[in-house]
């Protein structure tokens, strides 16, 4: 498998609504930090995150976490 695209080197810190999210993990979207489903025939697919209640999220952005979705400050590293 290739590497993702590092879309940005920080994260994208949202306020997120309860619900589910699909996280970008090729960094092809065009819907950042969300997967629009540019990864069609990469060999990447999104991750889930299914949230209870309101709350900020750490997305990672350059897609290098080991914490998916969240940033782990990888992109420090790039």
């Amino acid at each position: 498998m290739s590497e993702p695209v590092c879309a940005q080197k920080s994260p994208y810190v949202l306020e997120v609504k309860p619900g589910t999210y699909y996280w970008c993990a090729c960094g092809k979207s065009a819907d950042q930090p969300f997967c629009d489903g540019s990864h069609a025939g990469t060999g990447f697919s999104p991750v889930e995150l299914d949230l209870t209640e309101k709350t900020t999220v750490k997305f990672c952005g350059c897609k290098r976490t080991k914490d998916a979705p969240r940033c782990d400050g990888s992109h420090k590293n790039l």
